[in-house]
């Protein structure tokens, strides 16, 4: 199973989320740590001193420091189709509020939560210290230093790999059923519904629409939201459906899934199809934009 992903976790200044003054990366390689950078950064804000007492940072030891608008496209370019590790949603949030802040586009990459992955993992920790760092680390035997940015990015990357073994679940069906993606132009978003939402994309093309007599499905991470997507394809004459079959002439991959790198697989359905292709399907495979300049 790939185990290679960034494990990534931030520090802030005060309450606000994109008062990032620490962000620390560690690059999982073959199921180990490869490399890890630790970054400070000048939050350009105030410091709260519950924060200080929290993560030992001082207004002292930023000054100088690059800020989030120098910072962010640095990372990017790093970490350009990644598996993004963290530990709870406030990591996704604070990247996504800085990159806000200071109007540089998001990070283009896929965040999966080691925090969510070991609640679906182990039962044993509901009502028994939870799923916090401190406790999962405690119980594994992670030896870190909490709430330094590249030791909880360590940590996290480590109950990332320990949920992977436990359930056999491989990373990239973490990142289907957890996932969240964002492009340089959007905040991420949570890749697949959860199953309670009851937002199937399933539909019945027109009958008069151009690509009538054609069965699409979706995978990866889209541009735009699925259900947007899928009513698109519908409106073309396409017949919409939520898993690869015999009957299906298209399969249509988020542009950014078209180009894997840095230990991400393709997902399970773009697996699927391209078995069947080479078994002699007529599927095509394509990207999002350029289907969906096919359905406008």
């Amino acid at each position: 199973m790939v185990k290679d992903f960034i494990a990534l976790d931030v520090e802030t200044a005060n309450a606000d989320f994109g008062s990032i003054c620490s962000v620390g990366l560690v690059h999982f390689k073959d199921g180990a740590v490869f490399k890890s950078l630790d970054i400070l950064v000048d939050p350009e804000d105030a410091f709260d001193p519950a924060n200080i007492r929290i993560h030992g940072i001082t207004p002292e030891k930023v000054a100088g420091k690059p800020n989030m608008a120098r910072v962010i496209p640095v990372i990017a370019a790093a970490l350009e189709n990644a598996v993004i590790v963290h530990h709870s949603p406030f990591d996704r949030t604070a990247l996504a509020r800085a990159a806000g802040r200071y109007r540089t586009g998001g990070l283009p990459c896929t965040w999966v939560d080691s925090c969510q992955a070991a609640k679906r993992t182990w039962d044993q920790f509901r009502g028994n210290g939870g799923y916090g760092l401190a406790n999962l680390t405690k119980s594994f035997g992670i030896e870190f230093t909490h709430h330094q940015a590249v030791d909880d990015a360590r940590a996290s990357g480590m109950l990332m790999l320990l949920a992977i073994e436990a359930s056999g679940t491989p990373l990239h069906r973490w990142v289907d059923d957890i996932g969240y993606a964002s492009t340089v132009d959007t905040s991420p978003r949570r890749i697949q519904a959860p199953a309670y939402a009851g937002k199937k994309v399933a539909q019945s093309g027109l009958s008069d629409g151009t690509l009538a007599g054609e069965t699409v499905v979706f995978t990866g991470a889209l541009q735009i939201a699925r259900q947007q997507a899928a009513s698109a394809a519908a409106s073309a004459g396409c017949d919409v459906a939520d898993s690869v079959t015999k009957k299906t002439t298209i399969l249509v991959v988020g542009d950014q899934d078209l180009r894997l790198t840095k230990g991400q697989e393709k997902s399970s359905k773009h697996r699927k199809a391209e078995s069947m292709i080479a078994n002699g399907a007529t599927i095509r495979i394509v990207g999002e934009t350029d289907f969906m300049l096919m359905v406008q």
